[in-house]
């Protein structure tokens, strides 16, 4: 079974510096210029916990 990852532009993402995520159980990051190329994929707790490090410094 095959599932369809759905991506959102990042809210912090400029018109010409875009970043995507796909959140879940497993979330992916990706850089909108380069789709095809790479992405990152972090545990959901993992990014939780970087979102909340990013916002109290």
């Amino acid at each position: 079974m095959t599932s369809e990852i759905t991506w959102h532009k990042s809210s912090y993402s400029s018109s010409s510096n875009c970043v995507e995520v796909s959140e879940g159980p497993t979330t992916h990051i990706r850089d909108t210029r380069h789709r095809g190329l790479a992405e990152l994929s972090v545990p959901a707790s993992e990014w939780t916990a970087l979102l909340s490090t990013l916002r109290t410094n």
